[in-house]
């Protein structure tokens, strides 16, 4: 399979915080959040396998700032690494002054998604060529953060766990 670049699986997803999506002191649930990076995702994650994908984890959430009602909210994700099957999407969420019209980041996520066919068995993903200094970033870490996933489910031995190990040799 010809690898891809993250470019290939970017997707923006833009809209407005309503009122029926804020909690009483008008700030946008949490929730409303997590399902709107989990079809950005999920979109990033299906344009870079071609496949039908399905969510696997959600490895981590980063709720860095509180989004007032009325903002423009912009969630943009890409593949950061892609394994056998599955792949690490990561998101960043950026809301827009009012004002200003500035950008600025909010919030962060990393969500894993399983490439699979019509019987929802995994099937191989495409390599994942990184370009940017952040995506290589991104790249590298996407492999300790799965490591260390596999050894707290107990699906790796940790002495296995090379790149983790690295970091404390």
């Amino acid at each position: 399979m010809e690898p891809k670049t993250a470019l290939e699986s970017r997707t923006i997803i833009t809209d407005f915080v309503l009122p029926s999506e804020t909690n009483p002191i008008g700030n946008m649930f949490g929730g409303e959040l997590l399902a709107r990076m989990d079809r950005a995702a999920g979109i990033a994650a299906r344009r870079h396998s071609r496949r039908i994908v399905v969510t696997a984890s959600v490895n981590h959430v980063a709720f860095n700032k509180m989004i007032p009602l009325g903002s423009v909210v912009t969630v943009e994700a890409k593949v950061s690494r892609a394994f056998k099957s599955s792949m690490e999407v990561y998101m960043d969420v950026w809301i827009e002054d009012r004002e200003s019209g500035m950008r600025s980041k909010a919030n962060e996520a990393i969500y894993t998604f399983v490439a699979v066919d019509e019987m929802g068995s995994p099937v191989p993903v495409p390599p994942l060529k990184p370009e940017t200094d952040l995506e290589k970033e991104r790249y590298d870490a996407a492999l300790r953060r799965r490591q260390l996933s596999l050894v707290l489910a107990k699906k790796m031995d940790p002495k296995d766990a090379t790149e983790l190990k690295a970091l404390f040799n």
